[in-house]
């Protein structure tokens, strides 16, 4: 498989910006990829026109991304001062010849300043790719997408995969069968399949969408992997799939055969194009312009409820400033700049160096998969010869957002638990189809493609465990209720719940029971308070115990050694997670914690209603069966779902209400402080 070879001499600067006071510099060159540092030069002292001659050769898998070339001054014990950056965009390069290339450098926050120049030679040609160099490649740690320029962040396209199943693949345990799963990686975006126990030809049947940021559609690289515990997986086998070659707008059956082994990975591939995805300043917002804001409005009012499913509508996010953010670093300053997920989708913002309180006046906009989704904005500080430093983070669902509204919203720690310092001012705009939005409800929700690793912890665990203690507790208490009835321990009670009980089941149809569901959804409508989450019993769950955290973590050793029992303690802290989340789930549907979902409820059980009402249950049940028999033959490669689960997986559980009702409550906190402090 075709791989790149990329040399680098970095020749000479020319009139480099003076950042010392003397009137000179001493500048040194860093070039980045991916957000990981691939080139330093050495120093050189006082000059504005150094001389480096140094050279850097890398081995590419794929020239969609652009070089990072930065600039800096160096300044012994304190922070290095920027003096400029610009790209270096490797798929204009020819290939197989010596190009000389003059970068011109630029500040984000002085676009028209002189700052100089870089004079490079520049070689690209093509290599051959090895296994060794396919293991190396799917083993570079995951980063957040780099400071690029405007168009290098926006998608062209998605990659729709269905990961099937894998045939005849190699052996790899002493029991002469494997623990199988398979990564993929397209450019910097990476997806990892469950794994399959004990089989040659594992049955994945999982579906994920990648972005598509190459025109001409780029490399997808695949790698299995066998699955073993407390050591290192071992690699089965890896291919590549070019999808320039693949047709758009159709889906492609493939059977791929593993390099330099046996078995075949069999996918379904479909390339579509994207529709709204961009970033733009506040001059020129798409939203603002009241052409384009009545042509998106038409594009998804009920007209169009069944025209691209999936297009459930867009989302424009302006970013405006923040204020009073943490100082990380040694002078007192921070260089902050936003990165914006929504899902997997992933956008940033132009760094501000040297700024507590930044302005970035920039709008992006987004496609809107699954109006149940959350919008992430993280902001972080840039770091020269680090990872980007944590300042804070806001989630906001986008059934909460008031169009068109400018917000402050106080920025939290990294669980969403307590705020940190500082206050981040967004405006934000959704526009989408509630008929695709309630049919995207009941099908399974996108995953995040790159998950943090798991850590055991005792306090998490405890406070699952409590989480699905109070679950219980309210089936327990239903239960007393109902058996102080047989006890006749009341006796009005009992005489009123005999007589109800002898009324219903002589009189019961099928159709009373959505019916009952619907009136019970409208009774907590109408008449229950208890949609308001009790805050006080939410915060004291979230109260940690760092001190044993700490002590966990020093004992790494031991952990290490205890990796079989880590693994089992994992997964009983996520079955409880798991359990608890769809006990307070269902009752937050009846407490109408979102009131979209609570409506789509009631939608779907007066259809229950009706239906069970005029149609015989026997010719019901009848067709959901033929349904249910037929359904592997008529598409063999579907992937199963549960509608009523992966409805369940859209309502927030009461650790989600909780951060979102604290987020709320310190923006109007702020609020409230900022107009009494201003009154005018």
């Amino acid at each position: 498989m075709l791989m790149y070879n990329l040399e680098i001499e970095l020749k000479r600067g020319h009139n480099l910006a003076i950042r010392d006071k003397g009137g000179s510099s001493d500048p040194y060159v860093k070039i980045k990829l991916a957000n990981k540092d691939v080139f330093k030069s050495k120093v050189i002292s006082k000059n504005l026109n150094p001389v480096w001659n140094e050279k850097k050769s890398l081995i590419l898998d794929s020239l969609s991304e652009p070089l990072n070339v930065k600039v800096f001054d160096y300044d012994f014990g304190f922070q290095d001062d920027f003096i400029g950056s610009a790209y270096l965009h490797l798929d204009s390069l020819e290939q197989q010849r010596t190009i000389p290339v003059f970068l011109e450098l630029k500040d984000p926050q002085y676009p028209d300043e002189d700052l100089g120049t870089l004079e490079l030679d520049v070689t690209l040609s093509p290599k051959g790719r090895s296994t060794e160099e396919c293991l190396e490649s799917t083993q570079q740690p995951s980063t957040f997408v780099p400071e690029m320029r405007r168009k290098s962040q926006l998608w062209r396209g998605i990659v729709s995969i269905a990961l099937l199943e894998g045939r005849g693949l190699t052996p790899m345990d002493s029991n002469g069968l494997s623990d199988p799963y398979v990564k993929f990686k397209l450019g910097i975006q990476k997806y990892r399949s469950k794994t399959v126990p004990k089989t040659l030809n594992p049955q994945w049947r999982e579906q994920f969408d990648l972005n598509l940021f190459d025109e001409n559609g780029g490399v997808l690289e695949i790698t299995v992997w066998d699955r073993d515990p407390g050591r290192r997986d071992d690699l089965m086998g890896c291919c590549q799939l070019d999808l320039s070659a693949l047709a758009k707008e159709q889906t492609h059956h493939l059977e791929l055969e593993l390099d330099e082994s046996r078995g075949y990975v069999v996918l379904l591939v479909t390339l579509t194009a994207s529709a709204c995805v961009s970033i733009a300043d506040l001059s020129v917002t798409p939203l603002d312009d009241q052409t384009e804001r009545r042509d998106t409005v038409k594009r998804y009012s009920l007209w169009n409820s069944f025209s691209n499913v999936k297009d459930v509508g867009i989302v424009q996010v302006k970013v405006l400033r923040a204020e009073d953010l943490i100082a990380a670093d040694v002078t007192g300053k921070s260089d902050p700049f936003c990165v914006l997920e929504l899902n997997n989708d992933r956008l940033q913002t132009h760094t501000v160096y040297k700024n507590l309180s930044p302005q970035w006046n920039k709008a992006f906009t987004f496609n809107v998969k699954d109006i149940h989704s959350v919008l992430t904005v993280t902001v972080l500080d840039e770091d020269r010869d680090r990872s980007a430093d944590f300042l804070g983070k806001v989630a906001i669902p986008l059934l909460h957002v008031r169009n068109g509204e400018k917000k402050g919203y106080v920025l939290k720690d990294k669980k969403l638990t307590g705020p940190t310092k500082g206050v981040i001012y967004l405006e934000i705009d959704v526009i989408y189809n509630i008929v695709k939005a309630a049919l995207r409800t009941v099908v399974p929700a996108e995953q995040k493609y790159i998950e943090e690793n798991l850590k055991v912890s005792k306090q998490l665990l405890q406070q699952n465990f409590n989480r699905v203690k109070r679950c219980a507790m309210v089936l327990i208490s239903w239960g007393s209720y109902i058996n102080s009835c047989f006890q006749w321990e009341s006796t009005r009670r009992s005489v009123t719940a005999f007589v109800l009980f002898v009324v219903v089941v002589w009189n019961l149809e099928l159709y009373m029971l959505p019916l009952a569901l619907v009136l019970l959804l409208l009774w907590n409508f109408f008449f229950c308070s208890s949609r308001e989450t009790d805050e006080l019993s939410m915060e004291a769950m979230f109260e940690l115990d760092d001190e044993e955290e700490d002590k966990e973590d020093k004992d790494k050793g031991l952990m290490e050694r205890l990796h079989a029992v880590q693994e089992v303690f994992v997964s009983v802290q996520n079955a409880l997670d798991e359990v608890a989340s769809y006990g307070e789930r269902i009752k937050n549907v009846s407490n109408w914690t979102v009131p979209f979902l609570s409506w789509l409820a009631i939608t779907a059980f007066c259809l229950a209603t009706v239906l069970l009402r005029l149609v015989p249950l026997r010719y019901l049940v009848l067709a959901w069966g033929m349904n249910k028999f037929t359904k592997k033959l008529r598409n063999p490669y579907r992937i199963d779902n549960n509608e009523v689960l992966d409805f369940l997986s859209r309502v927030p559980s009461d650790i989600q209400v909780m951060q979102y009702q604290q987020l709320k409550a310190d923006t109007e906190r702020t609020a409230l402080k900022r107009r009494k402090t201003n009154p005018s």
